[in-house]
C-alpha cells in the first residue's frame, strides 16, 4: 500500500477531498491544489499559534524581556545567539533580557528561505534569516515607537529606543517595553520597516554577542533527548542488519523476552525492536535475540574492493553501468592533453559523523496524532517521513525540537532513519504511550550513514610558466541526494569546491566529470559535505604544482586568483599569510602549510604549523582568515573556526570507516579515534571586515586543515599525500 492510499484510507470517510489531494500532492512531489503553496500543504493539520502581536519570531513579556523564536536546530554551533542578536539589534532590546526558544515544526511559518522547508544545514541559519529577522526586529521596534507617540501625543520621529527603553527626550518621558506592550500589540505591523544602517549597529559585530546556553550546559541543566523522561515511558533499541541492504529473514525472541524489564519484541521495517522498561534491559534483550538475516541484496565487498572498482570507473573502463556526468567544461579538450602531464590521484575513506550524543528520539503515536521530542535537524523532512509511516498529515506531526549533542549533518537525513524506528515502535504501542528509541554509538558507527568513499583522478597540462593550461578531473563517489524529491541530475554536493574553483576558472581548458555508482552502503552529507575531499584535492594539487614550477605556494595562488578575478580568495590568503608570518623562518622541524577554499558562500584561508612527532603530524598553531560577510558574532565565528579545525583535523588524522566482507570494522572511539584535547592546536582567527550579506560559518573551517597539514608536510620533507587519513590504522 503506497503513502497516498494509506493516508486516504486512514482518514476515510471523514476526510475532505481537499485533504486527500493535498496529501497526495505531498507524497507525489507535485502541487495539485490551486492557490496552495508547499508550505500550506505541510501545515495542514497543525495548530494555529497565537503570536501576541509581534509575529512568529518575537515574544515580549510584561517584564520587558524578549524571547526570540529560533526556527533552526541548535547543535552546538551557537546559531541561537547570532539569530537573537539580529532581532535585538533592530529592536534595540536589552541584550541581557533576551532569551531564545525553539520554534514549533511549521514550514509555513518557519521555512528556511534558502531550502524551502524548515531545516538547518548548509551553514544557512544566519544567511537565510538575516533579512527576515532584521525586519521582524525593526517592525516590533516601530510598534513600540508608535505606541509611545500615541500615548504621549508627540511625533514618532522624536522618539528613541535603547536597551528596551522607549524615550522622548524633549519631555523627559520614558517607558519600558513591558509598559507599552498592550498598546503596541494592537497596532498593525509595518510591512517594510526602516532598517538600521550598519554604521549604527551597537550589538552586531561586537564581542557582547555570546552564547545564551553556556550556563545550562555547564551546570548540566540543558535538556537533551537522552534527558527526556516522560510518565509511563518505555525504551527501545533495534537490531539492524549488520550488512547494508540486509533484511530480517526470521527471528526468535524467546530468550529476549525472558530478560527482566523487557516488555515486548516486535519486527519493524528496518529490523527487530526490543522494548523495555529501561535502556539496560533493552540492550540485554537485544543481545539475547536471535535473528537470521537475508543478505541476498546486501553489500558483501570490502573497502579495498570498492575502491579498486572506483579506479576502474575513473579510467573510463566501468562500462555502461556507471555513466559520467559533466560538472564543468571550458575550451576544447580534444587535443589539449598531449605530451607531458602532471597526474595525481586521491582517495578518501567513508567517515562517520561520530556525534557525542548518538541518535535518539522520543515518540508518541495516538491515532493520527504524533508527538516527537528530539533534536530534529530538518523538521519538515521528519514530518513528511513520519506522516507517511503513520498514515497522517505532516501538520499533525508535532515536534518539540531540543538541542543536539552534535550532528554534523547526521540528524537530518532523507529517510529520518532513527526517527522512523521510534515511530514504528510508538505506533505499535499506541494510545500515545511514549517510547525513547536509542541508537548506541556502536549502532550509529556500524549501520549509520557516512561521508562517501571518494576517488579523484587528475591530469593537468602545464604552460611554459608552470600554470595549468588544461585540467582533466574525474570524481567517483556515491550520490548523497539521489532519491530526494529535489534531486535532478548532477548531485552538486559531490563536486562542490571543485566545480567553480578559481583554479579551474583560471585554466583555459577544463574537462570535469563525475561518476556516481550505486550500492547499498548508506551515505549522507557530512560537515562541509563535498569540500571535505575537494578542498584537499584542489589545495594539495596547487601546492604540488607550485613547487614543481619553483614558485612560492602563496605567490603561485596569487597569480591564479588574479587571473580568475578571485578577489576574496586573495584577500583572505594575504591576511592569513600576514598574521602567520608566511615566508619568515620557523622553529627547527616545523613547516607551514597553506590552504584556501570557498564553501557555503564564505572564503577561508588557513596556515598550519606542523611538525612530526613519532612519525605522526603534530599541529601546533593554525592561523585562520575568514570572509563571511557581516560578522554578527565575532566570538562565535572564532569558536566555529576552532571547532572546525579540530573536527577536520580529527578526520584528516584518524578518520576512516572500513568494510571487511561488507561488515563495518570500526565500532566506537577505540577504533575510530577523535582528536584529544592535548592534540588540539592553538587556533587564531582573523575576520575580513565586510558589509556584505552574511554567509555560512558552521562548516567552512573544517575542510582546510587537512590540505594545510598535507602542504606543510610537503614543505617539511617533500611528502606527497594521496590518501587520508594521515595516520593509518
Amino acid at each position: 500500500m503506497n503513502a497516498i492510499t494509506r493516508i486516504k484510507n486512514s482518514f476515510a470517510p471523514k476526510t475532505t477531498r481537499r485533504a486527500v489531494v493535498i496529501a497526495a500532492a505531498v507524497s507525489g512531489g507535485s502541487l495539485l491544489v490551486g492557490g496552495c503553496s508547499i508550505a500550506d500543504v505541510l501545515s495542514i493539520g497543525a495548530d494555529k499559534p497565537d503570536f501576541g502581536g509581534f509575529g512568529p519570531f518575537i515574544k515580549i513579556a510584561p517584564d520587558g524581556s524578549v524571547t526570540v523564536i529560533n526556527k533552526h536546530q541548535e547543535m552546538g554551533q551557537g546559531n541561537h545567539a547570532g539569530l537573537a542578536a539580529i532581532v535585538a539589534e533592530e529592536l534595540d532590546a536589552d541584550w541581557d533580557k533576551v532569551k531564545v526558544e525553539s520554534a514549533v515544526a511549521n514550514a509555513k511559518l518557519y521555512s528556511n528561505t534558502l531550502m524551502g522547508v524548515q531545516g538547518t544545514g548548509g551553514s544557512t541559519a544566519i544567511n537565510n534569516s538575516w533579512d527576515q529577522l532584521r525586519k521582524a526586529g525593526a517592525s516590533a521596534r516601530a510598534l513600540f515607537v508608535q505606541a509611545a507617540a500615541a500615548r504621549w501625543s508627540v511625533p514618532a520621529g522624536q522618539i528613541t529606543v535603547r536597551n528596551g527603553v522607549v524615550t522622548h527626550g524633549a519631555s523627559n518621558r520614558s517607558a519600558g517595553f513591558g509598559e507599552l506592550l498592550a498598546d503596541a500589540a494592537k497596532i498593525t505591523p509595518p510591512q517594510n520597516p526602516t532598517l538600521k544602517s550598519p554604521k549604527d549597529f551597537t550589538l552586531i559585530g561586537t564581542d557582547r554577542v555570546k552564547r545564551k546556553d553556556s550556563q545550562a550546559k555547564s551546570t548540566g541543566t540543558a535538556r537533551y533527548t537522552q534527558d527526556v523522561h516522560l510518565p509511563d515511558m518505555l525504551v527501545a533499541v533495534v537490531a539492524h542488519s549488520p550488512r547494508f541492504g540486509g533484511k530480517v529473514k526470521s527471528f526468535d525472541a524467546t530468550q529476549a523476552r525472558k530478560v527482566p524489564g523487557v516488555t515486548d519484541v516486535v519486527q519493524i521495517p528496518t529490523g527487530v525492536a526490543v522494548i523495555a522498561q529501561n535502556t539496560y534491559a533493552a540492550k540485554k534483550g537485544r543481545e539475547a535475540l536471535k535473528v537470521v538475516w537475508d543478505d541476498d541484496k546486501a553489500e558483501k565487498r570490502s573497502t579495498d574492493q570498492i575502491l579498486a572498482q572506483y579506479k576502474v570507473i575513473a579510467a573510463g573502463k566501468g562500462g555502461d553501468e556507471v555513466k559520467p556526468q559533466v560538472f564543468q567544461t571550458a575550451g576544447d579538450a580534444s587535443n589539449a592533453f598531449g605530451g607531458e602531464l602532471f597526474e595525481a590521484t586521491y582517495d578518501f575513506p567513508f567517515l562517520a559523523h561520530a556525534t557525542m550524543e548518538p541518535m535518539n528520539c522520543v515518540a508518541q503515536v495516538d491515532g493520527h496524532k504524533v508527538k516527537l521530542t528530539f533534536a530534529s535537524q530538518i523538521q519538515t523532512l521528519d514530518q513528511l517521513n513520519v506522516a507517511q509511516a503513520v498514515g497522517t498529515l505532516p501538520g499533525m506531526v508535532e515536534i518539540e525540537t531540543l538541542p543536539a549533542g552534535g550532528s554534523f549533518g547526521r540528524r537530518g537525513n532523507q529517510t529520518s532513519d532513527y526517527v522512523i524506528d521510534a515511530v514504528h515502535v510508538a505506533k505499535h504501542l499506541g494510545h500515545g504511550r511514549p517510547v525513547k528509541l536509542v541508537w548506541t554509538r556502536e549502532d550509529d558507527m556500524t549501520v549509520g550513514r557516512y561521508r562517501p568513499l571518494t576517488h579523484h583522478a587528475l591530469a593537468i597540462k602545464l604552460d611554459k610558466d608552470g600554470f595549468p593550461a588544461a585540467w582533466r578531473h574525474r570524481v567517483v563517489t556515491q550520490s548523497i541526494t539521489k532519491g530526494m524529491p529535489t534531486s535532478k541530475g548532477l548531485d552538486e554536493t559531490t563536486v562542490e569546491g571543485t566545480k567553480g574553483s578559481p583554479y579551474l576558472k583560471a585554466t583555459p581548458v577544463v574537462d570535469g566529470q563525475v561518476y556516481m555508482p550505486e550500492f547499498p552502503v548508506t551515505v549522507l552529507w557530512f560537515r562541509a559535505v563535498g569540500a571535505t575531499h575537494t578542498a584537499m584535492v584542489m589545495e594539495h594539487t596547487i601546492d604540488r604544482l607550485a613547487r614543481k614550477a619553483g614558485k612560492d605556494p602563496a605567490d603561485y595562488r596569487r597569480a591564479l586568483y588574479r587571473k580568475a578575478g578571485a578577489d576574496r580568495h586573495l584577500a583572505v590568503m594575504n591576511l592569513a599569510c600576514e598574521k602567520a608570518g608566511w615566508g619568515t623562518p620557523t622553529s627547527a622541524g616545523v613547516a607551514r602549510g597553506l590552504a584556501v577554499h570557498e564553501s557555503f558562500g564564505s572564503v577561508v584561508a588557513q596556515v598550519a604549523e606542523v611538525s612530526l612527532v613519532d612519525g605522526k603530524p603534530r599541529v601546533g598553531r593554525v592561523v585562520c582568515a575568514v570572509d563571511c560577510g557581516v560578522a554578527i558574532a565575532p566570538d562565535l565565528i572564532a569558536a566555529q573556526m576552532e571547532g572546525g579545525v579540530c573536527y577536520g583535523l580529527a578526520a584528516a588524522l584518524y578518520g576512516q570507516i572500513t568494510l571487511k566482507d561488507g561488515l563495518v570494522e570500526q565500532t566506537n572511539f577505540d577504533t575510530y579515534p577523535v582528536l584529544r584535547m592535548n592534540e588540539a592546536p592553538k587556533v587564531e582567527t582573523h575576520i575580513v571586515p565586510s558589509s556584505a550579506h552574511p554567509t555560512g560559518i558552521g562548516e567552512p573551517g573544517a575542510p582546510l586543515i587537512g590540505p594545510a597539514v598535507a602542504n606543510a608536510l610537503l614543505a617539511l620533507n617533500g611528502t606527497v599525500t594521496t590518501s587520508l587519513p594521515f595516520v593509518k590504522a
